[in-house]
Parts: C-alpha cells; sequence; structure tokens
C-alpha cells in the first residue's frame, strides 16, 4: 500500500540548519545525494506566515485570494469554514479520488481530512514532551493509513520545528530535533511514487527576520530567538511541473493525480 503522490510538510524547516547537520540527517543526506530527487531553495513571493502560507501551498491561491491572513482575528480562532477556497483535499475528493490528509497547521489545531486525529498540544506544541509526541504520533498515524489504503494522494504535517526554533534557534536542541524529523521522515518515503517535501517558510535569528511574526518577547515574559525567513525548503520525487512558489504544490499534485 501506499500514495500515488505522499506530500510531507515540515513547517518552518531550513537549509541554513540542514545543510550544516548533514552528516547526522542521513535521510536528509540521502535525499541530496540521490539522482532521484530534486532539491532547491523556494523563495516565498508572500509574507512568512504559516496560516496564510501553508493556505496558499494548498489551495493554489494567494493570500488575498483565499482570505486567510492568521490563525486568529478579533480574538476568534479561526476555522476551515472561515476560509472561502477549495484545497487540494475538497477537489479531488469530488473528483473521486482517494485522499487523506493529517495534521495540516493551516488552522489550529491543525487540519484534518478523512482522518481522525488530535494533534498533541492542539498543533501548538511548547514543551519536549509534546515536541516528541507530535513527531511520534504523526508518523505512526502516518504509516497506519499508508498501509491500510492505496491512496491518491496523501499529506502529512510536522510542526514542532517551528515552535521551538522560535525559542532555542542556534542552540543544540533545534539540531537534536532536526535529527528526530530526519528520521521520522526516512520511515514515510517508502510509500510515495512521487514525492513533495516541503516547509512552509525558512528560518534565522530573530534579529535577521525581514518580517518579525511574533514579537520579541512573549505574553509570558520569554524572548524569542529566531524567526521566520522566506526561503523555504522543496524536494521533489518524480514531479514533472517546476515549482516555483508555494501555489505551485497545490497546482504540481493536480497534474500528477
Amino acid at each position: 500500500m501506499g500514495s500515488k503522490i505522499l506530500v510531507i510538510g515540515i513547517d518552518a524547516a531550513t537549509w541554513s540548519v540542514i545543510d550544516k547537520n548533514l552528516d547526522r540527517l542521513k535521510t536528509f543526506k540521502m535525499l541530496k545525494d540521490s539522482d532521484d530527487f530534486n532539491r532547491k531553495t523556494l523563495t516565498l513571493d508572500q509574507k512568512p506566515y504559516s496560516a496564510p502560507c501553508w493556505a496558499s501551498m494548498f489551495t493554489g491561491k494567494t493570500e488575498e485570494e483565499h482570505g486567510h491572513h492568521e490563525f486568529v482575528i478579533n480574538n476568534e480562532i479561526q476555522t476551515r469554514k472561515d476560509i472561502k477556497a477549495d484545497f487540494i483535499w475538497d477537489i479531488l475528493d469530488r473528483e473521486g479520488k482517494k485522499v487523506k490528509a493529517l495534521n495540516v497547521p493551516f488552522i489550529v489545531p491543525p487540519y484534518n481530512f478523512n482522518i481522525e486525529f488530535k494533534a498533541p498540544g492542539m498543533g501548538v506544541p511548547t514543551t519536549r514532551d509534546e515536541w516528541d509526541a507530535e513527531i511520534e504520533k504523526v508518523t505512526k498515524k502516518s504509516i497506519e493509513t499508508l498501509e491500510k489504503k492505496e491512496l491518491d494522494l496523501f499529506i502529512t504535517c510536522y510542526v514542532s520545528l517551528d515552535k521551538i526554533q522560535h525559542m532555542h534557534w542556534g542552540g543544540s536542541i533545534v539540531d537534536e530535533y532536526y535529527e528526530k524529523i530526519d528520521e521520522a521522515i526516512g520511515k514515510l518515503l517508502r510509500f510515495g511514487e512521487k514525492i513533495i517535501i516541503a516547509s512552509d517558510h525558512g528560518f534565522c535569528a530573530f534579529g535577521d527576520a525581514k518580517v518579525q511574526t511574533l514579537p520579541k518577547v512573549t505574553s509570558n515574559g520569554s524572548k524569542l530567538r529566531g524567526d521566520h525567513h522566506e526561503d523555504a525548503i522543496l524536494i521533489t520525487k518524480g514531479i514533472k511541473k517546476e515549482i516555483n512558489n508555494l501555489r505551485d504544490v497545490f497546482k504540481a499534485v493536480k497534474e500528477e493525480v
């Protein structure tokens, strides 16, 4: 079993951390060295905010077109119903394709399609236990799903790196969790005939960010060390369409299914 197209989203994954740690990131090293995979930097043409970036990736629309700007607006948490746009899974499902999506973080808690899943920390993991649980449970649920049924499209996402890097950018714990993500995606690759691995944005030191997505000091008094960068990662296998922006992920999947 498996999926004709497997999309793995890694919130905030950035080449600057991956490339300096290739000696300990066995999966990313293999993906770089293999002739079967292509990798590139995907420089955003929109502000590097996670909510609209993930929405653009899976609707094929600009932020202005899909109208989803923030996780919370006027003190109200946004839900799928607040977004007046079709996502790739909506379209393919109507066409009779077999589609599932797991833990897609364009809303909080992350969205699931045709699958039951409760994200640790409501999709905003803030402790080591929640980071570990998210990686473990997303990987386990992904494997269980892919082993049960042949799918046309399976999307799965990890969010922990974003939270870790905001608080610990430059620290050894960041490298540690890249290793855990590396191991996790290594368990999933065998299930995909065609593969897209992408982040919604990259990451950098807080002072180097062109757009500050969060205040320097959080509500509990903690100081942020990192923030979003406009250079996202992209790795593909068997995808014919050239992907030059987040919206092209939607278009590539639509063409390949």
